[in-house]
C-alpha cells in the first residue's frame, strides 16, 4: 500500500489545542455574522470534496434539517477510528477536538487539499451546539458525540455496513452567531461550483425546510461552467476551448470562450477555493493570451497598422474558468483569496502558450474571429479615449466642474458625505428640501438612463445622464483612468420608486456599477434606499412599514397589544403582550414541525404523522429514533438505547448485524439487519413543548379542536369580547385578522407620495432609515443575472420572467 492510500491514526499530526476558539471565533472563520455561519458548512464539505479529489469519494449529500442543523454525508474512505499514539485516543476523537489536527500537513494521506490550514472540523465542532459524527469503516459503524467541541460520549461501535464514509450533523450554536438561519441560496452556489470543479462528482443538497432537492453532477466539468456562464450570450465561436495538464504535482485546467460582449468575466480558483483577488496562476494565463494570439495575429498579418491590441482588449468578451490543484498552495492570509505561488505562473503560462498556440493552428476561423474581435475592441478602445478627451474639453469628466442638477453638500469628508442618485426632477425636488445639507447631495436623473450592457464606452459617454453621473461620482471610468481615492461620497445611495418603472432604473443602475465601477462595489460603498411600502394607520397609532413579512409581524403587534389569551383549565392563567407574543412564536415552529411530518407522510407509509409522534412522548422526551428488526418496530430514545439494541442483537446473530439508514439508499434488508428512521430534531420538537406545557397547554392541544364536539382549549379576549379557540393552531391566524380591524393601510409607489418631512424620516435619516449595502457574493451568478436582465438575449429574459411570474408580489399595471 503507498504512502497516500495509506490513511490511519499515524497520518493525524497534532500542533495544538482547541480552547481559543470558542472565545475568538472570528479568528477563525472570519466573522459570527451569516458569511461565519455559511463557511462552517463549506468547512465540513471542502472535507468531503478533498476526499474526492484524492480519488475516494464519489458522492456527497448535503441537508439543510428542519431544526436547523446541518448533516453532510460523503462516500470516503471514513475518518480514522484506531487510537493515536501520541493523544492516547481515537484518531476520530483527535481531528474533531484538536485544533491543527489533521492528514494534510505531510502531504501524505492528501496530495492536495483546500483545508490546508488543518482548523476546519475541529473548528466547526466547537462552534456548534452539538456535533454526532458517524463513520463507516472497515466493514463497522462508529459513533461519537459532541457538545460546544466537548466529547460528550465515548467513540461506540453501531454494527456492521457494507458502506465506506463520514456522515457529520452539526447545529451552530445560536449563542455564538449572529444568526443561525441556513441560506439555501448561499450553500447551493458553492455546492454548484464545487461539481463544476470536480468532473464526475455528485453533490445533492436537499432543504427539509421548504421539501427542495437538487442534484449537481457535471462531467464536462468547467467546459460546462463555461456554457453555463454564456447562456443567452451571442457567441463569436461556438467551441469551448479548454486544456488540462499536470507538472509537479501541480494540475492545471483551464476553459474559456468569447462572446460579443464588452465586459470580462474570468474567475480563477485553486484547490477549489474562489481566489476572487486572483494571483500567480491568473498572471500567467493573462500573460498568455495576450503573448499568445498577439503573436498569432502578427503572423496572420492580422495587424494592419502593426499596432498589436494589448491584454485589455485581449479580455473584452472573455469568459474564462482557471483551476489549479497545488500540493502546497500559498495562500495570502486564512481567507485565502490570492494564490502567491510563484511556479504555479510559469506553468500555467507554458501550458495556456502551448495549447492556445495549437487551438489557433488547427481552427484558423475561429481564430481570425477571435482576433477580430480584440481588433474591434482596439478600435472601440481608441475611440473611447478620443470621446472621454472631448468630454472632458467639455467639462463633463471633470470633478472641479459639477453638474447643474447636482444638488452638493457642504461637507468635504468623504467618509461622512452621501450621494442620492434619485428617479425623477419631482423626487429630487422632494429629496431635496428633506436632506442633511451637511452631508447629503442630491442627483435627480431624468427618465431611463441607457443601459451599459448593450452598449460600448464611446455611446455611453455620449450619454448625458451617464456623463451626469460620472461627473457626480468623480471616480472616472476605466481601467488607466479609474481612481478611487477621486471618490466624491462615501456612500452612494440608488433611491428610486417601490414601482416596475423605479425597479427598472435601479436594474440599470446596478448595471452600470457593476460593469463600470466594480470597485466601488466591492468597497462596500453601493448602497439602495429603502423607503417603506406601507404606512399603516389605526386610531392615533401610525407606523412605516418596510415589506410584506414585517406587515403581517406588525399586524401580529397590532392584534397582541390589545388580545388576551386564557387558558379553559380551573386555574386560569392568562396571555398577552411580549408572553403572547413568544407563545405565538412557538406555535409557528409546531407549524413548521408539522409540514414536515406531513412530507415525510408522503415519502413513506411508515413515517408518523406529526400527531402520532407527540404521543409517543415519555417524560417529556421525544423519539430519536425508529428502528425496524425481525419484523419488530421500536421507539428509541438515546444513542445509548440505541447501541444496546444492536448489541444485543450481535450477540444472537453475530457481529455482521447492519444498521440501515431509511434516508439512504439501501440494498434489500435481510434478515440481520436494523432499518433506523433517525428524529434528529427531537430534541428541538422537545423544548418548544416544554415551553408551551410552561404556559398551561399541552402539546395535543395544538391538535385538538380537529375531533367533533371538542371542547374549546382556550379563549381569546379582544374589545371585551370573547371567542373560543380549539386548538392552538387557529390562535395565530385569528389574532391576525383582530390586527387588521380598523387599520388603514396605505400601499405607496412613489418617492412622491411622501412629502419631505415622511421622506427624511423614512429614507434619508442615518437614525431611522434602512440601507441595503450591494455585495457582490456570487460574482458568476451575478454576471449571469445582468445579462439576463439587461442583455440582448430577448428569448431568455422571457423565459426568466416566465419562471418567476408566480414570485411577483405587488405587481403594478
Amino acid at each position: 500500500m503507498s504512502e497516500i492510500e495509506k490513511y490511519d491514526a499515524t497520518s493525524i499530526k497534532v500542533l495544538e489545542g482547541i480552547e481559543a476558539v470558542r472565545k475568538r471565533p472570528a479568528m477563525y472563520i472570519g466573522d459570527i455574522s451569516e458569511k461565519g455561519l455559511h463557511h462552517l458548512i463549506e468547512e465540513v464539505v471542502c472535507n468531503s470534496v478533498d476526499e474526492a479529489m484524492g480519488g475516494f469519494c464519489d458522492n456527497i449529500t448535503v441537508k439543510l434539517n428542519i431544526d436547523g442543523s446541518v448533516m453532510v454525508l460523503d462516500d470516503g474512505r471514513g475518518i480514522p477510528v484506531d487510537e493515536h499514539q501520541e493523544m492516547k485516543k481515537p484518531a476520530l476523537e483527535v481531528v474533531m477536538t484538536t485544533l491543527h489536527a489533521g492528514g494534510k500537513f505531510e502531504g501524505k494521506s492528501y496530495k492536495v487539499s483546500g483545508g490546508l490550514h488543518g482548523v476546519g472540523i475541529s473548528v466547526v465542532n466547537a462552534l456548534s451546539e452539538w456535533l454526532e459524527v458517524e463513520v463507516r469503516r472497515n466493514g463497522h459503524m462508529y459513533v461519537q458525540r459532541y457538545e460546544r467541541g466537548e466529547t460528550k460520549t465515548a467513540l461506540e461501535e453501531r454494527g456492521a455496513t457494507k458502506k465506506k464514509g463520514t456522515k457529520i450533523i452539526f447545529k451552530p450554536d445560536s449563542s455564538i452567531f449572529e444568526t443561525v438561519e441556513i441560506s439555501y441560496d448561499i450553500v447551493k452556489k458553492r455546492i454548484r461550483e464545487l461539481a463544476f470543479l470536480n468532473k464526475g462528482l455528485c453533490i445533492t443538497i436537499i432543504d427539509e425546510r421548504t421539501d427542495t432537492e437538487e442534484i449537481f453532477k457535471y462531467d464536462g466539468g468547467i467546459k460546462i461552467f463555461i456554457e453555463e456562464m454564456n447562456k443567452g450570450k451571442d457567441l463569436i465561436h461556438k467551441d469551448v476551448i479548454h486544456f488540462e495538464g499536470k507538472e509537479k504535482d501541480i494540475a492545471v485546467e483551464c476553459a474559456m470562450q468569447y462572446n460579443d460582449g464588452y465586459s470580462e468575466s474570468v474567475f480563477s480558483f485553486a484547490n477549489n477555493i474562489n481566489t476572487i483577488e486572483g494571483g500567480t496562476h491568473l498572471s500567467g494565463f493573462r500573460t498568455a493570451l495576450t503573448r499568445t494570439l498577439n503573436m498569432y495575429a502578427k503572423n496572420a498579418k492580422l495587424l494592419k497598422d502593426g499596432k498589436a491590441p494589448t491584454g485589455d482588449d485581449y479580455r473584452e468578451g472573455l469568459t474564462a474558468i482557471i483551476s489549479v490543484k497545488v500540493p502546497e498552495p500559498q495562500f495570502e492570509g486564512q481567507t485565502k483569496t490570492k494564490l502567491g505561488n510563484r511556479d504555479v505562473q510559469g506553468l500555467v503560462e507554458a501550458l495556456a502558450n502551448e495549447h492556445l498556440s495549437t487551438y489557433c493552428e488547427e481552427n484558423p476561423k475561429s481564430a481570425r474571429i477571435i482576433v477580430g474581435k480584440v481588433l474591434e475592441a482596439s478600435r472601440a478602445r481608441e475611440a473611447a479615449r478620443k470621446a472621454r478627451e472631448l468630454t472632458r474639453r467639455k467639462g463633463a469628466l471633470s470633478g472641479s466642474d459639477l453638474p447643474g442638477k447636482l444638488a452638493d453638500c457642504s461637507s468635504d469628508d468623504v467618509e461622512s458625505t452621501e450621494l442620492f442618485i434619485v428617479e425623477g426632477i419631482s423626487a429630487g425636488g422632494t429629496a431635496k428640501q428633506g436632506r442633511d445639507r451637511r452631508n447629503q447631495a442630491i442627483l435627480p436623473l431624468k427618465g431611463v438612463i441607457l443601459n451599459v450592457e448593450k452598449a460600448r464606452v464611446e455611446k455611453m459617454l455620449n450619454n448625458e445622464e451617464i456623463r451626469t453621473l460620472i461627473s457626480a461620482i468623480g471616480t472616472g471610468i476605466g481601467i488607466d483612468e479609474f481612481d478611487p481615492e477621486k471618490l466624491r461620497y462615501g456612500k452612494i445611495v440608488i433611491m428610486t420608486d417601490a414601482d416596475v418603472d423605479g425597479a427598472h432604473i435601479r436594474t440599470l443602475l446596478l448595471t452600470f456599477f457593476f460593469r463600470q465601477m466594480p470597485e466601488l462595489i466591492d468597497r462596500g460603498n453601493i448602497f439602495i434606499a429603502q423607503p417603506p411600502l406601507y404606512k399603516i394607520k389605526r386610531k392615533k397609532r401610525q407606523e412605516y412599514v418596510y415589506g410584506d413579512k414585517e406587515l403581517q409581524d406588525s399586524l401580529i403587534n397590532i392584534g397582541i397589544d390589545e388580545a388576551v389569551v386564557e387558558t379553559c383549565d380551573k386555574e386560569s392563567i392568562k396571555l398577552s403582550g411580549d408572553k403572547l407574543k413568544k407563545f405565538l412564536g412557538l406555535l409557528e415552529k409546531m407549524e413548521e414541525y408539522n409540514w414536515h411530518f406531513i412530507k415525510k407522510k408522503q415519502q413513506s407509509k411508515k413515517s408518523l404523522s406529526f400527531r402520532e409522534y407527540l404521543e409517543k412522548n415519555e417524560n417529556g422526551n421525544f423519539p430519536k429514533y425508529r428502528v425496524a428488526y425481525n419484523g419488530h418496530e421500536k421507539y428509541i430514545f438515546s444513542d445509548d438505547e440505541l447501541n444496546r439494541l444492536v448489541k444485543e442483537l450481535q450477540e444472537q446473530k453475530g457481529d455482521d448485524v447492519e444498521v440501515k439508514s431509511v434516508d439512504e439508499e439501501n440494498d434489500t434488508n435481510g434478515k440481520d439487519s436494523i432499518e433506523v428512521q433517525e428524529y434528529h430534531e427531537s430534541g428541538e420538537i422537545a423544548n418548544t413543548v416544554k415551553m408551551i406545557e410552561k404556559e398551561g397547554f399541552k402539546a395535543e392541544d395544538f391538535f385538538k379542536g380537529l375531533e367533533e364536539n371538542a371542547p374549546p382549549r382556550a379563549k381569546l379576549v379582544y374589545d371585551d369580547i370573547a371567542s373560543d379557540i380549539y386548538s392552538l393552531g387557529e390562535l395565530l391566524p385569528n389574532i391576525k385578522e383582530l390586527g387588521k380591524k380598523g387599520l388603514d393601510i396605505q400601499r405607496y409607489k412613489g418617492l412622491g407620495e411622501m412629502n419631505a418631512e415622511e421622506l427624511a424620516l423614512t429614507t434619508m435619516n442615518s437614525s431611522s432609515r434602512t440601507l441595503l449595502r450591494v455585495k457582490i457574493e456570487d460574482a458568476i451568478k451575478a454576471d449571469e443575472t445582468f445579462t439576463i436582465l439587461s442583455g440582448k438575449d430577448v428569448k431568455q429574459r422571457r423565459e426568466y420572467i416566465e419562471t418567476h411570474a408566480l414570485d411577483v408580489k405587488n405587481l403594478d399595471i
